[in-house]
């Protein structure tokens, strides 16, 4: 099965609600998505999203990635090389790790559709079954009770709590979510590096000493501040969970070696994909380090990359893709179903999407 030709084509989905958090506010999911067509008929489909403030990329800049750079690396490969093509596809260009993950998980659909088995099995096949979080927008503090409220209506036992806007409230609002939502609901914090290393212990402890009961806190400071990452981690009790400090396994083995967090949060625009992803899971593994699968403002087509990938590894205990469930409605149809808070895999062959030539 060769690789004939990649085009590019834009997905678009209307949240329900703004996204807010410190870093930018989106209303309108507007990402790239991939077609990826083989000489025997089957057709690959990936998505990426560009995220200027995390990974540096736009619409724009992904479809020049990909047609320029990426696409006359790979067409004409063997589906079945894949660990060939995966090297082709991380050294053609520097970065671009959001055109590089579309392309990935086009990669992977065909290859589990090569072998006609759903792509979590051909990847390893650890569960069948993911229980996601929903994120609760940065907003002032009545809004977001009522946000978690309507969230634990909706079926869901795990918000994710967006701050960082304004250090001086956040645990203000953290505790008026405890309060509201009761004693069972797990709470996560991310702070999407809005707090500076001192402002970060203060306010972690100060929910401590509240017994607010935190499962984790997501990247409290700056991505590169990783002696700040370890001095949270060192000074809190809290679990500290790194995002934008790792893209790659090179980045997973530094915060590891440096005590810069208890556990790491993957997402495939960072990573540049699932055969990036497999090596920072197994590196954290390896060092008794827990993972995430996280996403960014992603539709159904990459969020179900991402679950087939989460199902398939041992080491991803915690689950963070809601982006179906933020989008008004779905820009396509099969795949793993997203109801409330649980996740299920599809047994269709690999990502499970009908796609019509």
């Amino acid at each position: 099965m060769k690789i004939t030709d990649i085009k590019c084509f834009e997905v678009a989905a209307p949240l329900i609600t703004p996204f807010k958090t410190a870093l930018r506010t989106v209303e309108k999911i507007q990402n790239i998505g991939v077609y990826v067509y083989t000489d025997e008929g089957e057709i690959g489909i990936g998505e990426a999203a560009p995220t200027a403030v995390i990974t540096g990329e736009t619409r724009k800049s992904i479809v020049h990635a990909i047609e320029r750079y990426i696409k006359p690396a790979i067409i004409g490969m063997e589906i079945e090389e894949i660990a060939l093509i995966m090297e082709r596809l991380d050294q053609c260009i520097y970065k671009n790790t959001s055109a590089k993950a579309a392309v990935d998980m086009a990669i992977y659909d065909l290859f589990a559709k090569r072998y006609n088995a759903p792509l979590y099995k051909v990847l390893g096949g650890y569960r069948k079954e993911l229980v996601t979080d929903i994120t609760i927008s940065a907003n002032d503090a009545q809004t977001m009770v009522n946000d978690s409220l309507k969230a634990v209506k909706r079926g869901y036992q795990i918000l994710k709590v967006k701050v960082g806007k304004d250090p001086e409230r956040d645990a203000e609002r953290v505790i008026a979510i405890r309060k509201a939502v009761g004693p069972d609901i797990q709470i996560r914090v991310d702070a999407n590096q809005g707090w500076s290393p001192k402002q970060a212990v203060r306010i972690i402890r100060e929910l401590e000493d509240a017994n607010v009961n935190i499962e984790l806190v997501e990247q409290p400071v700056h991505y590169a501040d990783l002696e700040g990452m370890h001095y949270v981690t060192a000074h809190t009790e809290t679990n500290i969970l790194a995002d934008e400090s790792v893209f790659s396994a090179k980045d997973a083995l530094k915060v590891i070696q440096m005590r810069a967090c208890d556990c790491i949060n993957i997402k495939l625009m960072k990573t540049g994909g699932i055969y990036q992803a497999q090596k920072i899971s197994h590196i954290a593994e390896a060092n008794g380090i827990a993972c995430m699968i996280g996403c960014m403002l992603e539709t159904k087509i990459s969020v179900s990359a991402a679950a087939h990938f989460a199902a398939s590894q041992k080491n991803i205990t915690l689950v963070d893709l809601d982006g179906p469930s933020l989008c008004l409605k779905d820009p396509i149809s099969g795949g793993p179903t997203f109801e409330s808070q649980w996740i299920r895999m599809s047994e269709d062959p690999g990502l499970g999407f009908s796609i019509e030539s």
